[in-house]
């Protein structure tokens, strides 16, 4: 009977030493790196200073500067040609054209909510290396910069929509130097913690350490507020290659990169039409990124 128990009774696991592997995992047949079996995926592991600057006092800022009380509803634009009526079964494929055609640049913006008030969505880096159209190797210096500026790959911590660093490629012909379909450059869009934490080595670390940069330059106050470029929503701004040697993460190992590169910066928001520029700037200046007129 005792040598019964014995054989049921398990062995009691002891401390410090892992648990034996009962089952090998599968590999993944284009790394070769093995699977687990249940799909991880990564979330903040830690509070982000500029994403609760934004939420606890930015936000409420933002509503009170850019907030425009309508008192009346808004009248509906006047219909001034003749539409196809989509219901009708001999009209729904007619193609119901805009009146008077683009109006991108006469569209008033949406009504002020606490629902819309001007938030990032996302923040583009993208650098344009010239040398890469004679050999794309020279792709390689960027490539690996920024990814280890921004920290992002290709599906990291499991999340699907992260497309990491890509590969700017020549849409159209450009005076015979620029083909399409030839590598110039790389990209990478920031989005979530990722994107607050580029910010906070920005303006920390880069900004300050910057002897001619005195802050973004406005247009004119003469330039049009219809523009395209107006009406977006995007604040941009370039830095030369010097600035890229002053981020934390290419500073500790910069003998690493065969040169430094110059980047471009969009800082993509949720604002539209008339004055959407505007509550852009009003948006990034409140994360210490100072403008400047000249």
């Amino acid at each position: 009977m005792s040598a019964a128990l014995s054989k049921v009774t398990p062995r009691p696991a002891r401390f410090g030493r892992a648990p034996a592997i009962r089952g090998h995992l599968r590999k993944d047949r284009r790394t070769g790196l093995p699977r687990p079996p249940v799909p991880i995926v990564t979330r903040e592991f830690a509070p982000c200073r500029f994403q609760d600057h934004y939420y606890n006092t930015l936000q409420d800022d933002l509503m009170y500067m850019t907030y425009h009380h309508e008192h009346l509803p808004r009248s509906s634009t006047r219909q001034i040609r003749r539409k196809f009526d989509p219901e009708d079964p001999y009209t729904k494929n007619r193609h119901n054209p805009p009146v008077g055609g683009s109006q991108i640049g006469k569209k008033p913006a949406p009504p002020t909510t606490a629902s819309n008030v001007v938030r990032l969505e996302k923040v583009v880096i993208h650098s344009m290396v010239k040398e890469a159209l004679q050999n794309k190797s020279n792709l390689l210096g960027p490539l690996m910069a920024l990814r280890a500026l921004t920290g992002e790959n290709n599906k990291a911590g499991g999340q699907h929509a992260v497309e990491g660093v890509q590969i700017v490629r020549g849409k159209k012909a450009v005076g015979g130097w620029i083909r399409p379909g030839v590598p110039v450059g790389v990209k990478v869009e920031l989005k979530g913690q990722s994107m607050y934490d580029f910010i906070g080595s920005l303006v920390e670390f880069v900004l300050p350490r910057l002897r001619e940069f005195n802050g973004v330059v406005l247009p004119p106050q003469s330039s049009s507020v219809n523009s395209p470029s107006a009406v977006s929503g995007v604040v941009t701004f370039g830095l030369p290659p010097q600035a890229m040697g002053f981020f934390p993460q290419i500073e500790v190992n910069q003998d690493a990169y065969p040169k430094m590169y110059g980047m471009h910066i969009h800082f993509v928001t949720n604002a539209s039409g008339l004055g959407a520029e505007n509550r852009a700037r009003a948006l990034v200046s409140g994360f210490q990124i100072p403008f400047v007129r000249r």
